[in-house]
């Protein structure tokens, strides 16, 4: 019995060790991620989004956002990036981006 108990608490703080990895290690992921949304737009978007130029909504405008998102929806607004817009080149001078980055990007910009 005891040997069942000592390899039981052998696996729990074995288990323990491995999910507090797994959350450190998520979170890393998770800024890197951020850090990356962050270069790209810095390199993709920042052009017309800092300034407003061509009419771009502002980074950080919110209001706005969210209203072009509440008339589009996320998934038409993804749309539009990717083949472009009358003031906008498709994909927004982002040649490597999928949908997911360009909902990232999005989300960034809100905020």
């Amino acid at each position: 019995m005891s040997s069942i108990t000592k390899i039981l608490g052998k696996a729990r703080h074995v288990i323990t060790g491995s999910m507090a990895v797994l959350l450190l290690s998520g979170a890393m992921l998770t800024n890197a991620s951020a850090a990356d949304t962050a270069t790209t737009y810095d390199n993709s978007c920042a052009v017309c989004h800092d300034s407003g130029a061509l009419n771009a909504i502002k980074k950080g405008n919110s209001a706005e956002w969210q209203q072009l998102i509440d008339q589009k929806g996320i998934a038409a607004l993804i749309q539009s990036v990717k083949s472009g817009m009358p003031q906008m080149p498709a994909g927004g001078l982002c040649k490597d981006c999928n949908d997911d980055d360009y909902r990232k990007l999005i989300e960034y910009m809100i905020d």
